[in-house]
C-alpha cells in the first residue's frame, strides 16, 4: 500500500487522476492537496469524497508548514504533482501568481520531499508539465522529444520550464527519485470553461459567439485526459529516475478544425436553426501566440509500452457527450455557485 500527495488534486487532469488512481490502485491512500482557487473544484470529486481511502485537504503548496506536516502525519510514499497556474492568458495578465505557484510551490514540495525522505529510493515524485516548455514548431518541424532544448514564449511556460529545471537539479543534486512528464492539451470531463474546447461547447449551445484567436491556424495535439491517467501510471510504476517522458495524443489539429469538429457532433445531436459554425468569431491573436505545438510519444511507447487508447473523434464526442449531460455542473462553475459546495461540506 503507497499514500500519494496529489496536489492540485480538485482541477481538471487532477481529479480525473484522483478518481482513476482510486479505481486502478484501490489499497493506496490519495491525499489531495488543492488551495481551491478558481479552477479547483470539490464537485468534480463528489462520488468518491467517502472513500476512506481518500483525504481532501485545502492548502497552498507554498506553505511549507503545511507540506512537511502532511509528510509526517501521513507517511507520503508519492507526489504526483499537478497544482499549478495553468492558463497562457492569465499569465499574460498576471504573471506573478504563475512564478509564485509554479516555481517556489514545486521548489517547496521537492525540497520538503528531499528532508522526508531522506535518501529513500523506494518513494517517487512525478512532476507533471507542459509540451509549452520547448516553445514553437514550424508547420514542418519535427515533433517535440525528450532533449528539445526548452525555449518557452509566455509567462506560464516560463515558468513551467524553471520548475522542470529545478526537479532534475534535485535529481542530480541530492539523488531525489524523480520522474517529469511533459504533456500536450488536455481534454475531457470537469474541464473549466475557460478553455476552448469546453468554451465552445457551451457558448455554441447559448448560440453565442465562438472566439477563436488570429487566423484559427494554430497546431495543437490533443490528449484525452484518462489517457493522460494512464501514462502517469506506467511512469510511476516503470519510469526511469531522473527521466522525462513525453506524453502525447497523436492528434495534431488546427484550433479551427477543433471548434468545427465540436459545431458538428453538436449539429448532429441538438440541431439549430442555423449550422454552428455560422457562430465562429475571429479575434484579436493573443500575444506571443505560438504556432505549433506536437508530440514525439515514442520514448514512453518503447520504454513503458503505453499508447492512448482514444482516437480524437472518440475522445471529442464522449468529452461533448459529458458537457452536455452535465450542464448543470457547468453552471455552477460559470457563475461562481461551485465555490459553495466547500463551504457547505467542509466549513466547520
Amino acid at each position: 500500500m503507497k499514500t500519494l500527495l496529489v496536489t492540485g488534486g480538485a482541477g481538471f487532469i487532477g481529479s480525473n487522476f484522483v478518481r482513476y488512481w482510486l479505481s486502478q490502485h484501490p489499497r493506496d491512500r490519495v491525499i489531495n492537496l488543492d488551495a481551491l482557487t478558481y479552477a479547483g473544484n470539490l464537485e468534480n470529486l463528489r462520488d468518491i469524497e467517502a472513500d476512506p481511502q481518500y483525504r481532501f485537504v485545502q492548502g497552498d503548496i507554498c506553505d511549507r508548514a503545511l507540506v512537511a506536516g502532511l509528510f509526517e502525519a501521513e507517511g507520503i510514499d508519492i507526489v504526483v504533482n499537478f497544482a499549478a497556474e495553468s492558463h497562457v492568458d492569465r499569465s499574460i495578465l498576471g504573471p506573478e501568481a504563475f512564478i509564485r505557484t509554479n516555481v517556489h510551490g514545486t521548489f517547496t514540495l521537492l525540497d520538503v520531499a528531499r528532508q522526508r525522505w531522506d535518501g529513500d529510493q523506494t518513494c517517487r515524485f512525478l512532476h507533471v508539465s507542459t509540451d509549452e516548455v520547448y516553445g514553437s514548431l514550424g508547420e514542418q518541424d519535427p515533433a517535440f522529444t525528450e532533449t528539445t532544448p526548452f525555449a518557452p514564449n509566455s509567462p506560464y511556460s516560463a515558468s513551467k520550464a524553471a520548475s522542470d529545471h529545478l526537479v532534475r537539479a534535485y535529481h542530480h543534486t541530492y539523488g531525489l527519485p524523480v520522474l517529469t512528464t511533459n504533456c500536450s492539451n488536455n481534454y475531457g470531463p470537469y474541464q473549466f470553461p475557460e478553455k476552448l474546447i469546453p468554451l465552445v461547447i457551451l457558448n455554441a449551445l447559448e448560440n453565442k459567439p465562438l472566439p477563436v484567436y488570429g487566423d484559427g491556424q494554430n497546431i495543437r495535439d490533443w490528449l484525452y485526459v484518462e489517457d493522460h491517467c494512464r501514462a502517469i501510471d506506467a511512469v510511476l510504476q516503470g519510469g526511469r529516475l531522473g527521466e522525462t517522458y513525453n506524453i502525447g495524443g497523436k492528434n495534431e489539429i488546427r484550433n479551427l478544425d477543433i471548434v468545427k469538429t465540436v459545431c458538428r457532433i453538436l449539429d448532429e445531436g441538438i440541431p439549430a436553426d442555423r449550422p454552428r459554425e455560422e457562430l465562429i468569431s475571429f479575434v484579436k491573436d493573443r500575444p506571443g501566440h505560438d504556432r505549433r505545438y506536437a508530440i514525439n510519444a515514442g520514448k514512453i511507447e518503447r520504454e513503458l509500452g503505453w499508447v492512448p487508447a482514444h482516437t480524437f473523434e472518440q475522445g471529442i464526442r464522449e468529452t461533448v457527450g459529458w458537457y452536455l449531460d452535465n450542464q448543470a455542473w457547468c453552471g455552477r462553475v460559470r457563475d461562481g455557485v461551485y465555490r459553495e459546495y466547500y463551504e457547505r461540506q467542509y466549513a466547520s
